[in-house]
């Protein structure tokens, strides 16, 4: 019996022991299982109602929401539940991550001639000294890789068209996303392969474009042994970006002082502004089927992003089916003249070639998590199959969320085939 065979009838059997559990349990203890659910209801109401708002009143939600919390976990114990619960937990979070395995790929993509003169560009301060903590210099020089360090005020994009002019003819890019893009974009330009070298904080791209994220020496083997595949590439107002541009209520806490040393309060700071009982009409908009809309909160992406998901949330399934991916928290419309439909919100998804947003002046934006502010109107577009990428062979070749379906019951009758017949192979077919 295969690998994914194990892991999918596995997945399906602790879901199955979840559910049975979970309805046994609560037909034992009712009604008390109900009142720990109100509990946990209540409580969720209350932070929202909190962090919409600001101090002392947020104060006093979260406080409230706190105490709610606390209430359900007495009740658990109290009634004797805790274990019960804990059981429940342990089989979800079993079964999630037996799935997870069971769609797990790894791409053969085909093997491409090593450059003569690859080039790797690394910030030593990024991702907290990766590449200083992985002698990613002396690494990169054992597989006949020039090593470039960018130093404090550089600039990256004269470094790697220098770099070129001297007789490179592949670049690779250990730091940022941001800073991935810079080099990513000049790849793209003069056709030439390029290699993402996870040596970032979260390492988005590499994620998505099938890098092991914990392996980063190994990415280096891309220019010796790897295979190449070609990805998109996205621009706003001409700017390149791999992965994101965000608007609306995260772009604004990005520009705020202080954002990097304590993300969390400042993003709680800047909520209230965009979705409180003062808040003001959204600042951006664009032209749909319905007329003119507007949104809090937009997100354009380098593809489509799984979002909400259970499976793969936060990553993009593929990286070259020639598209935006467009994510909108907007107000919902309502019937009413009051401002209570004002601040309820609904997200949507769609994917476009191209997509244009207005501003009623320059907009604050978050592009690859770093602070710009674009003029309108925000032009944006994607660039299909626009760079070269190479990727070890050791690696996965793909995103972890390539193979998961888009909802919970396909993604059921999926597992159900590969516990049945073993699934596919892995192998992902570019697009």
């Amino acid at each position: 019996m295969s690998t994914r065979r194990l892991w999918s009838a596995g997945s399906l059997l602790l879901a199955a022991a979840a559910v049975v559990l979970a309805i046994v349990f609560a037909i034992a203890h009712f009604p008390n299982g109900l009142s720990v659910l109100v509990c946990l209801v209540l409580a969720v109401c209350a932070a929202w109602y909190g962090v919409r708002r600001r101090d002392p009143v947020r104060t006093v939600g979260l406080v409230v929401a706190a105490l709610l919390v606390l209430g359900a976990i007495v009740l658990v114990i109290v009634e004797r539940q805790l274990l019960e619960n804990l059981l429940v937990l342990v089989a979800v979070v079993a079964a999630l991550a037996a799935a997870k395995l069971a769609f797990r790929v790894h791409v053969h993509w085909p093997r491409a001639p090593a450059p003569s003169h690859a080039v790797l560009f690394y910030n030593p301060k990024s991702g907290g000294g990766k590449a200083e903590k992985f002698h990613l210099a002396d690494e990169a020089r054992q597989r006949g890789i020039e090593p470039i360090e960018l130093q404090l005020g550089q600039d990256l994009e004269e470094l790697v068209r220098g770099a070129v002019a001297r007789g490179a003819d592949a670049l690779a890019m250990a730091g940022g996303d941001g800073s991935q893009a810079i080099v990513a974009m000049v790849a793209a330009e003069l056709d030439l392969p390029y290699a993402c070298i996870p040596a970032g904080t979260r390492n988005h791209f590499a994620l998505d474009l099938g890098v092991d994220r914990n392996d980063v020496v190994g990415a280096l083997d891309a220019f010796v042994t790897g295979g190449e595949r070609r990805v998109d590439l996205a621009e706003v107002n001409g700017r390149v970006f791999v992965n994101n541009v965000s608007l609306g209520l995260y772009a604004e806490a990005v520009q705020r002082p202080g954002y990097r040393e304590a993300k969390l309060h400042t993003l709680l700071d800047t909520v209230p502004s965009a979705l409180g009982p003062e808040a003001e009409t959204p600042k951006l908009h664009w032209e749909g089927p319905e007329g003119t809309q507007s949104a809090v909160a937009i997100l354009i992406s380098n593809n489509q992003y799984r979002l909400g998901r259970a499976l793969g949330s936060g990553t993009r399934p593929r990286l070259d089916r020639g598209t935006l991916g467009v994510t909108v928290l907007a107000p919902i419309s309502g019937n009413g003249d009051g401002d209570a439909s004002r601040h309820r919100l609904a997200m949507e998804q769609w994917t476009a070639e191209n997509f244009q947003i207005n501003s009623d002046g320059a907009a604050p934006a978050g592009i690859d998590g770093e602070a710009a502010q674009l003029d309108p109107p925000l032009e944006f577009r994607v660039r299909p199959g626009a760079l070269r990428v190479r990727i070890a062979p050791q690696h996965p070749g793909a995103s972890p969320s390539a193979l998961e379906p888009d909802t919970a019951w396909e993604t059921v009758r999926a597992l159900g085939r590969f516990a049945i017949s073993g699934g596919p192979a892995g192998a992902i077919e570019p697009r």
